[in-house]
């Protein structure tokens, strides 16, 4: 059977590496996307992951802490590096071949981002993890995973969530809630709809890059994503 995407960014929320936690890596939720990877790789998708670091440390709140707003968003970028180290583990153990890379130099644990090194490894059938970011403060991991899977030429963005798709509101909140199956860019900004933070989102509406938001709890989306099949919410167009 034919793959639908070749080469995908999946972007992954550090809040859901902590699993039933309040904080932290649960080995449980880690162990979870390994094996789901494993499936993409399995399958020979060209496979690059963007994880966020809100399970360790969240820039935006450093404020009320008193510590200023870029050198928090410098320590938001480390924790998406530990929790990239966390993920590199997971997936060798389960025998896939992966690359840490770093948007701020750390030679002994990460590989600089070259763009160019980056798509090779991808080509080569490694995983590739994107860690710190963009190295920038003021971006949000969102907005690196945008500008990554840009950068790589990927055939889509796929976020996993908590729930099934894009829906016309917050589902956890209003039962009544209808769920898209496919949705316009301009339509997700005029209806205010949360996809992804609005920098991140115009840098794929520009790019013509399609986001599918998609639930990450169940392990057999992502492979079936990738195959064609109807999971989630498509944004394109």
């Amino acid at each position: 059977m034919g793959l639908k995407y070749k080469r995908v960014l999946l972007k992954l929320s550090g809040e859901s590496l902590m699993g039933d936690q309040q904080f932290g890596i649960s080995p449980k939720m880690l162990n979870h996307y390994a094996r789901q990877i494993k499936q993409l790789v399995d399958l020979g998708v060209e496979t690059a992951i963007v994880i966020g670091g809100g399970n360790i440390f969240r820039g935006l709140q450093a404020s009320e802490s008193g510590i200023e707003r870029v050198q928090g968003d410098y320590m938001g970028m480390l924790a998406t590096c530990i929790n990239g180290m966390a993920l590199q583990s997971a997936m060798e153990a389960q025998g896939i071949f992966t690359r840490l890379i770093s948007a701020i130099e750390m030679q002994e644990i990460a590989e600089p981002y070259i763009r160019r090194r980056a798509i090779r490894h991808l080509e080569k059938g490694r995983v590739v993890i994107f860690s710190a970011g963009t190295g920038s403060p003021y971006f949000t991991t969102d907005s690196a995973a945008a500008l990554r899977a840009n950068e790589i030429n990927a055939d889509v963005i796929l976020k996993g969530t908590r729930v099934d798709g894009i829906y016309s509101s917050d589902p956890e909140k209003n039962p009544d809630a209808t769920m898209f199956n496919t949705i316009s860019f301009a339509k997700v900004i005029s209806m205010g709809l949360k996809v992804m933070d609005m920098t991140a989102f115009t840098i794929c509406q520009e790019n013509d890059l399609p986001i599918v938001v998609f639930n990450i709890g169940d392990e057999t989306n992502l492979a079936g994503i990738v195959r064609g099949e109807e999971i989630g919410t498509l944004v394109e167009g």
